[in-house]
C-alpha cells in the first residue's frame, strides 16, 4: 500500500516536472531574436547613352532684320522758341492740345524797356538827320575824309535804330503753319532762356511711322526696303522705308540718335528738340484709325529675303579649324561627316549653300 502510493506520486511529480520542462522549452524559443531575412536588391540596369537630336533638312524663306523702337510722328511739326534771353514771357495765348492757325501769336516777351530805348534814340536820330543834312549842304567845304567819317557815323545810328527794332520783333513768335499745340513747355510770367522749347506745332494729320536708329543700324538700309510696323494696340501693318535721318556730326559724338548736345544753340546747355529728319520714316500700306502722335510701336526692316532657301537649325552645324561640317543620318542610322557651305544666318536658321539637300537629318549637339 506505502510502495504504490509513492509510485503514484512520483508518476504524477515527474509529469509535472516534464510538463514545465516542455513550457520553459516553448517560451525560451520565443525570447530569441528573429533570424536575418536576406534582403532582395533591385536589378541592376545599365545606363543609356543618351541619344543626340535629329533634324530634318528643310526649306524656307529667309529674311535677315533689322529692327527697333519707335513712335507715331507728324511729317510737319516746329518746335518754337525765343531767340532773346533773360526776357519775362509777357503773353502766352495757347493751352496744349489747342489748335492754331498759321500766323496766329502764340506768345510774346516782356521788351518794354528795348521800346522805351528805342523811341529814346529815334528822337536823337531826328537831330541826327538835321546835322546830316547840314553836312551835305557843306560837302564841298569840307575835307573828303571828315565829310565820310560823318557820313558813316550817321549810318552806324541808322543801323542802330534797325537793329533794336529787330531785337523787339524776336519777343513776338507765331504758328509757322496750321496745326495742334502737342507740347507746351513755358507759363505766362517764366524768365525764358534763348532756344529753350517754347511748345511744339504739329500737324496732326500728317502722322507716319518712325523710328531713331544708330549710324551702324542703318548700314545697309535704303529707301524702298519692306518694312513690318507692330504698333501698340492696333497690331502689325506693312510698309516700306520711306525716309531716312539725316546724320549729323555732334549726333554721331553724343551716339544718342539726335538728342544730344546743344543742337546749334549758340548759348549751349540746351538739349535740341527732336526733328522729323532725326527719324527714319515708315510709309504704311493704311493708317490706322485712332492713332496719335507719340503712340509707341516697333519696326523690322527686312534687309535681305531668299525663297526657297536650304536651311538646318544652329545647334547641328560643327567647326573644327577652318573646317565647317554637320553629321548626317542615313538611311541605315549610321552617321557620317559632311562639309557645307553657309550663306546667311539668323538666330535660329543656317542658310547651305552645298553640301545638304531637302530630306536629310542632321545630328544636334
Amino acid at each position: 500500500m506505502f510502495t504504490k502510493w509513492l509510485t503514484e506520486g512520483s508518476f504524477k511529480k515527474a509529469s509535472a516536472v516534464l510538463l514545465g520542462a516542455a513550457l520553459i522549452f516553448t517560451s525560451g524559443c520565443s525570447l530569441l531574436p528573429d533570424e536575418d531575412k536576406e534582403e532582395v536588391l533591385p536589378a541592376i540596369v545599365p545606363p543609356q547613352i543618351s541619344k543626340k537630336p535629329e533634324y530634318e533638312v528643310t526649306t524656307t524663306t529667309l529674311e535677315s532684320k533689322t529692327s527697333s523702337t519707335g513712335k507715331m510722328i507728324s511729317l510737319q511739326e516746329e518746335t518754337l522758341y525765343f531767340t532773346l534771353d533773360g526776357k519775362r514771357l509777357k503773353e502766352l495765348n495757347v493751352k496744349a492740345g489747342q489748335k492754331v492757325t498759321a500766323g496766329q501769336v502764340i506768345g510774346s516777351l516782356d521788351v518794354d524797356d528795348l521800346k522805351k530805348q528805342l523811341r529814346s534814340d529815334k528822337l536823337t536820330f531826328q537831330t541826327d538827320e538835321i546835322q546830316m543834312k547840314d553836312t551835305l549842304r557843306k560837302r564841298d567845304e569840307m575835307d573828303p575824309v571828315a565829310f565820310e567819317l560823318a557820313k558813316i557815323a550817321f549810318e552806324e545810328k541808322r543801323q542802330k535804330l534797325v537793329d533794336s527794332q529787330a531785337e523787339i520783333d524776336k519777343a513776338v513768335i507765331t504758328a509757322p503753319f496750321t496745326g495742334t499745340v502737342v507740347s507746351l513747355n513755358v507759363m505766362k510770367g517764366d524768365l525764358i532762356k534763348a532756344y529753350d522749347p517754347v511748345c511744339i506745332i504739329a500737324n496732326t494729320s500728317q502722322l507716319t511711322a518712325a523710328a531713331k536708329l544708330t549710324e551702324d543700324e542703318l548700314k545697309g538700309i535704303s529707301i524702298g526696303m519692306p518694312v513690318v510696323v507692330d504698333i501698340n494696340n492696333v497690331g502689325q501693318i506693312k510698309g516700306k522705308v520711306k525716309q531716312l535721318p539725316v546724320i549729323e556730326n555732334d549726333d554721331q559724338n553724343q551716339g544718342n540718335g539726335g538728342n544730344g548736345g546743344n543742337g546749334g544753340n549758340p548759348n549751349g546747355g540746351t538739349t535740341r528738340p527732336e526733328r522729323p529728319e532725326d527719324f527714319l520714316t515708315v510709309e504704311l500700306e493704311k493708317m490706322p484709325k485712332d492713332v496719335t502722335r507719340g503712340t509707341l510701336l516697333s519696326i523690322s526692316i527686312i534687309t535681305q529675303r531668299k525663297e526657297n532657301v536650304i536651311v538646318i537649325p544652329p545647334s547641328t552645324l560643327r567647326t573644327i579649324g577652318s573646317r565647317t561640317y554637320v553629321q548626317v543620318v542615313d538611311s541605315d542610322g549610321s552617321k557620317r561627316e559632311v562639309d557645307v557651305e553657309v550663306g546667311q544666318q539668323t538666330s535660329t536658321e543656317i542658310e547651305i549653300l552645298k553640301g545638304l539637300t531637302p530630306g536629310q537629318k542632321v545630328v544636334g549637339r
